[in-house]
């Protein structure tokens, strides 16, 4: 069959669309309805705390229905009607509650799509840049043109606008179609027992660790852009700017990997993560300083990211990649993600956003000593 580039596409469009409209704005609309920062903290925890089961759990039933876009169209179309609860009422308790179901729905759709995407690829994992850049392409859309909308209208239109997008990427679930697995490698093959391989634990604890230090980038840096008197608008463009690095990166990250090994790129993604949050902590008043660290999202992001997708497609095969996928998902971006979230909602009115950020260098630091001392240290990462 074909590779049907332009809906997989179209998918991560619809998605990071909608993700655009999450990030830079949802604690935004949190603080314009009443909350305190470290109840926004909480809230966002919980929305990525649900990837730490959801992802692993809708794997499972992908892996037994053996229809993992089936799995997607139903999430997809969960999370949009569940969404709708805040339209409702906007009481802590109410909107907690909403944000956990709604997130449990959510956070399944991602990693199952990027298991899709690698078994439409097939033996060509290295085109994965190429259609995953549309994504960002639809994140930028997003934050540029609700930006600009937002310094117009009130926020509290946010629920309405995210709600639609929603719905786009339910319509892009329907019509891309089926990826299935051609079930490679050894029959009997534990998922436990590649996990529990000392290089995996030390991939897993690195990227967990990247996103505990992006933790109030994701929930607070729009915040500290408007203590810093930077427009709605311009905020828009700092994140805009911040993906079209990361899409300039998926460009060029096909040639990168024929140049460059994945350890060298790993490790320099996270050096230059640490110098990123330490810009944002110490030059936020220095526009050049603030655009140069918004630049500086291609390597924590994006040649993280990739580097991560490589290295899940040779850890865990074709017969695995589901859940290789799911697990990954749910130990950065759940756990690393709720940490991130909940520590700097706690420490954001205590110490400032400055000293944040500079705890996030810290934890990228760390995650650079781990990365070095344990993950792909040899020239084939493949796990025996």
């Amino acid at each position: 069959m074909a590779l049907p580039y332009w809906r997989l596409s179209g998918f991560y469009f619809c998605y990071f669309a909608t993700l655009g409209a999450f990030l830079p704005f949802w604690s935004l609309y949190l603080k314009q309805i009443g909350f305190a920062a470290v109840e926004i903290g909480e809230l966002t925890a919980m929305l990525v705390a649900t990837k730490i089961v959801a992802p692993y759990l809708w794997s499972w039933l992908a892996d037994k229905t053996g229809r993992c876009m089936g799995v997607i169209r139903v999430t997809s179309l969960l999370a949009l009607l569940t969404f709708a609860g805040f339209l409702y009422r906007h009481d802590y308790l109410w909107v907690a509650a909403v944000t956990i179901t709604f997130s449990f729905f959510w956070n399944a759709t991602l990693p199952q799509f990027e298991a899709a995407t690698l078994r439409h690829l097939k033996t060509n994992p290295q085109r994965y840049s190429r259609i995953r850049l549309w994504g960002s392409v639809g994140f930028i859309a997003a934050v540029l043109g609700i930006g600009r909308l937002l310094d117009y209208v009130s926020i509290a239109h946010l629920p309405w606008i995210i709600s639609c997008l929603l719905m786009s990427n339910w319509l892009m679930a329907l019509i891309t179609p089926e990826a299935h697995a051609l079930h490679e490698g050894k029959a009997g093959e534990s998922v436990l027992r590649l996990i529990l391989q000392p290089e995996l634990l030390a991939f897993l604890a690195v990227y967990m660790l990247l996103q505990v230090a992006h933790g109030p980038y994701y929930v607070f840096y729009s915040v500290y852009l408007q203590q810093h008197q930077y427009s709605a608008t311009f905020t828009g463009l700092l994140w805009a700017l911040g993906v079209l690095a990361e899409i300039l990166v998926f460009i060029w990250m096909y040639g990168l990997l024929q140049r460059i090994d994945l350890r060298g790129l790993l490790l320099g993604s996270l050096a230059l993560s640490v110098l990123r949050w330490l810009m944002i902590a110490y030059g936020v008043a220095s526009l050049p300083v603030i655009l140069a660290a918004q630049l500086l999202h291609a390597a924590s992001f994006g040649v993280a990211h990739v580097v991560a997708i490589q290295l899940l497609h040779r850890y865990f095969g074709e017969r695995h990649q589901g859940k290789g996928q799911a697990f990954y998902s749910s130990i950065s971006f759940g756990l690393g993600g709720m940490l991130g979230s909940v520590y700097s909602g706690y420490f954001w009115d205590v110490l400032g956003g400055g000293p944040v950020f500079v705890m996030a260098a810290w934890l990228s630091g760390l995650a650079l000593l781990i990365a070095y001392v344990g993950v792909a240290r040899q020239k084939s990462p493949a796990l025996s």
